[in-house]
Order: C-alpha cells, then sequence, then structure tokens
C-alpha cells in the first residue's frame, strides 16, 4: 500500500473491529480507504457499520501507531486489504474474507500455487515423516506448502518446504511477531527470511483458542487443496479441510492404520469423500490443471504475456530491454535491477524503486516465464 493516508485508513478500519462485509465495503468504495473514513459517519453508516464500529474510527486509536511502526520498519512488511488489486486470488473466493492480511516475507507466494499440509499437533513418527516427505515434493514440484505454523504436522511440512529451496507460507492464528507456539521461534524466522508468514492479526496480538479457526480458513483460502496427513476425530485439521470443501478446493487424506487414534480423523474425511491418496504425485497431478488456471490469473493480474509452450529467441540478456512484450517501463527498471548474480529483494527494490509487492509479483511472473531463477530469497537472471 503506497499511500500512507490509505494505510492509516486501513488500519483504523482494522482497529474498528466487527463485521466486516461492511468495512470491506467502504474499502470498495471510489477513492481509496482515506476517502472512505474522510467521508464521516454518515457514509459510515450507509455502508452498513454499527455504532461502536462508527465510535472508533471516530476516537483515538494509540494501538494504531504501534501498527505502523512495525509495518514501515522494513520493506519486507506489507499490509495488504481488501480493495489492494494484490489480494490474493484465492482468498478473495472464500466465504467471510478477512479485511486485510499483515504479510512478512514475499508477498507473491500469496498468488503462487499452494497445498495446505496439515495435521495433529502430536503426530506419530510416521505423520511427520509423511508430512515431510510430501510436502518437499510439493516443493520441488513448484507449489507453494501452506500451513499454520503449530507443533507436529504445519512444523514439519513447513521445514521440509524450506529444506527443499522451495516456497512455504505460514499463517498465524496470532499477532504477525507472534509465532505460537513459542518453541516455533526459530521456524518462524526462517520462514521470514525465505518464506512468507500471514496473520489477519495485528502485530502484538497474542494467541487465543477462539483465533485458530480463523486462521484455518485462510490456510485453506490460500491453497488450491488441502491435505489431511493425521488427524484426531476431533481436530482443527479437519476444521481447514471442511472450509477447504465448502469452498470448492479439492481435500485429500492419507489413510493409516485402525488402531492409530490420530488416522481417525483421516477417515471420517475419506468416508466423507476426500480423495484417498498414498503419493504426493497423485495430489500433484489433481491440482495441474488448476494451477495452470491460477498462473493465467496472475498473468491477468500483471498484464504480461506467460509464454507456453513457445520458443523463445536466443537474444543475449545484455540485450533485451525488458522480460515482457507489453512495454512496461516497471518491468524495464526491474529487469536492468536484475543481474545474473544472485540478488536480494532490498537491493532489488533500492535498484529499481518499485515496491516490494510490484517487484514480487513481477518476478513471480518472470520466473513462470523461465526467464529469472529464484532460490533462498534471491532472484537472477537466466541465460
Amino acid at each position: 500500500m503506497d499511500d500512507d493516508r490509505d494505510l492509516q485508513a486501513v488500519l483504523r478500519l482494522i482497529h474498528a473491529g466487527g463485521a466486516a462485509a461492511p468495512r470491506r465495503a467502504l474499502l470498495s468504495m471510489p477513492g481509496g480507504p482515506a476517502s472512505a473514513l474522510d467521508a464521516g459517519p454518515a457514509v459510515w453508516r450507509a455502508a452498513g457499520l454499527d455504532a461502536r464500529q462508527c465510535a472508533l474510527l471516530a476516537g483515538d486509536a494509540p494501538d494504531i501507531d504501534r501498527w505502523h511502526d512495525w509495518l514501515t520498519a522494513t520493506s519486507a512488511r506489507q499490509l495488504i486489504a481488501w480493495h489492494d488489486p494484490d489480494y490474493p486470488a484465492l482468498l478473495r473466493r472464500m466465504s467471510a474474507p478477512p479485511l486485510a492480511l499483515f504479510v512478512e516475507g514475499d508477498v507473491a507466494r500469496l498468488w503462487r500455487a499452494g497445498i495446505a499440509v496439515v495435521g495433529s499437533r502430536a503426530p506419530t513418527v510416521g505423520g511427520r515423516d509423511n508430512a515431510a516427505t510430501f510436502a518437499r515434493r510439493f516443493a520441488v514440484a513448484g507449489f507453494a506448502v501452506v500451513s499454520g505454523l503449530a507443533s507436529g504436522i504445519d512444523a514439519a511440512a513447513h521445514a521440509a518446504a524450506l529444506d527443499a529451496d522451495g516456497d512455504t507460507v505460514a499463517v498465524l492464528g496470532s499477532g504477525i511477531d507472534q509465532p505460537y507456539p513459542r518453541s516455533n521461534t526459530r521456524l518462524h524466522a526462517r520462514i521470514v527470511g525465505t518464506g512468507t508468514v500471514v496473520s489477519e492479526y495485528p502485530p502484538g496480538t497474542p494467541a487465543r483458542r477462539e483465533q485458530f479457526p480463523s486462521r484455518n480458513r485462510i490456510v485453506a483460502g490460500l491453497a488450491l487443496g488441502t491435505l489431511v496427513v493425521e488427524a484426531a476425530h476431533r481436530s482443527g485439521a479437519l476444521i481447514t479441510a471442511r472450509l477447504a470443501a465448502d469452498a470448492g478446493r479439492e481435500v485429500f487424506a492419507i489413510p493409516g492404520s485402525i488402531h492409530n487414534p490420530m488416522a481417525r480423523g483421516c477417515h471420517r474425511l475419506l468416508r466423507d469423500g476426500a480423495t484417498l491418496v498414498e503419493t504426493a504425485e497423485e495430489v500433484i497431478d489433481a491440482l495441474a490443471a488448476i494451477a495452470a488456471g491460477l498462473a493465467d490469473a496472475l498473468q491477468g493480474r500483471l498484464c504480461a504475456p506467460i509464454q507456453r509452450g513457445k520458443t523463445i529467441p536466443a537474444v543475449p540478456a545484455e540485450q533485451q530491454a525488458s522480460p515482457s512484450s507489453d512495454g512496461d517501463p516497471d518491468y524495464h527498471r526491474l529487469w536492468n535491477a536484475l543481474g545474473h548474480d544472485p540478488t536480494g529483494m532490498d537491493e532489488l527494490i533500492s535498484r529499481s524503486g518499485l515496491t516490494v509487492a510490484r517487484a514480487s509479483a513481477m518476478l513471480l511472473s518472470m520466473e513462470l516465464d523461465g526467464r529469472v531463477a529464484a532460490a533462498h530469497g534471491r532472484y537472477s537472471r537466466k541465460s
């Protein structure tokens, strides 16, 4: 979000709390968030805000300064709100999508085809190994591994994706800066460095039990499909699977022993119509066509062609003014900022003058186009 007045306005709408639909309506008004807030209480009430929300919008909000300071401390932090064109397309299609997302890391991963890997916080050794094996294979195949940074299956999936030099997205049920459980603090820092951490809760928000089902809807919403590795009969992973199914997303489950209590949730899902899988390839094959559709949606967002099945002329990189043919000057600036040596995002932003959100989305497009290589959060031109 480039305009600081708009950023302040969105933070104030987050602070107001309450029903999200009226606040989304304000964000969708012409003129942007700041204009909607300047319109005053009559317009707020017409959008559907109740008296408490209106009072909070008009009153003092000291927390906003702290949230603003956290967001502006580094270019790796972003707030993506409902009105923002960078708001993830898949999440927008969910029931009750979040008003805004606090993001730390590469925002482009929120548009990448992802698979949610979820399950028990206390898995068996076999379940943990399965989570790591499947997540590693998904990462190598180019899918982002999405999970909730919980103990057990979630942590194993995130770590395996990172170990494979792949993408992972961690969705928190607490403030963006409050990893939970605390035992995952180092994993959280690792994901911030080379992956993406997301939360709808502002910095400083502690973990509360009632926030985790809301977190699960974002996990399901960011992914093309959800894989449940191990889950007890009553498990948060089953909530994620149900939310995914309700949104028309694919749900997969790994079967287990009838004597394993951690398999009962998966067996319940299978009885209810989830797809039984024994290998990661079965999941990848089932989602391949949908992933191609997401790539097309991304391309529409960026208005730059991805060349599928076409031969790219062998022109030296130094003679290529831009990786796209649409003449967008932003592409020229970013392409010129890239070199043959891997370069971090901060340096690319400094060289190009672009926002992190814009540069990240264009880099993903260039990567899909086969012109840019990405590894460990650093980017370079492909020969």
